[in-house]
């Protein structure tokens, strides 16, 4: 799809009522971002642009987004590079993923500023699933971005389901315990953070797409 196609669609979905544009996993995209933002604003439009990411990011490319982005929405996977390595495969998540959120607040701070609906229209908010078995994972990540400020909007999340791909493994083939959430909840409160969003426990049976249907997503 050429470049004028993809803006026509995005302008025909504002004119129906939608306020934001995401870009979603974009990161190796950002040309493509860029230039659909400027054509975007040359014509008068000005939505609210969010980067939708999952933290793996290199610095000098967030750097380029300064102007461009409103929200930042990334990741904080891992804090431990071995679970990087045996989950995602890639052998340093945590070191570039915390770079590129040291940026993200650099430009944005920790005020996230949101309309009379609810939705975030400029900011930085962090999204960490606690995966089961790895408690110390999320506790350590808190840590990291409490290092930052613990002013940063967190959006923790216990959605997640194993997938039958990864129904016998000793950690990922079960759901999240209460007993854990509680674990990394109290720690959240723990260290001061005060923006945010703490998903219910019960959230990973709302979120599960149907893999097997033609649209999964709907």
């Amino acid at each position: 799809m050429q470049l004028a196609e993809v803006v026509d669609s995005i302008i025909n979905n504002l004119r129906q009522g939608c306020h934001a544009v995401g870009f979603v996993s974009p990161s190796h995209y950002i040309p493509h971002v860029k230039a659909i933002i400027e054509s975007l604003r040359l014509m008068g439009h000005n939505p609210v642009f969010i980067y939708n990411t999952n933290g793996y990011d290199k610095v000098e490319e967030i750097r380029k987004l300064e102007s461009y982005i409103d929200v930042y929405l990334p990741d904080y996977k891992y804090s431990d590079n071995t679970l990087g390595r045996e989950f995602s495969k890639v052998a340093d998540y945590q070191q570039v993923a915390i770079e590129a959120i040291r940026e993200m607040y650099r430009q944005k701070g920790s005020t996230l500023v949101m309309n009379e609906k609810g939705y975030a229209e400029k900011g930085l908010i962090i999204r960490h699933l606690v995966l089961p078995g790895n408690i110390e994972n999320s506790i350590n990540v808190l840590h990291k971005i409490a290092a930052i400020s613990t002013s940063i909007a967190v959006s923790l999340m216990a959605q997640y389901w194993p997938t039958p791909a990864v129904k016998n493994h000793p950690t990922l083939g079960r759901t999240l315990s209460f007993e854990e959430y509680e674990i990394v909840k109290t720690e959240l409160d723990n260290l001061g953070f005060y923006q945010g969003w703490v998903q219910e426990l019960e959230s990973s049976n709302h979120y599960l797409p149907d893999f097997e249907s033609d649209s999964p997503f709907f």
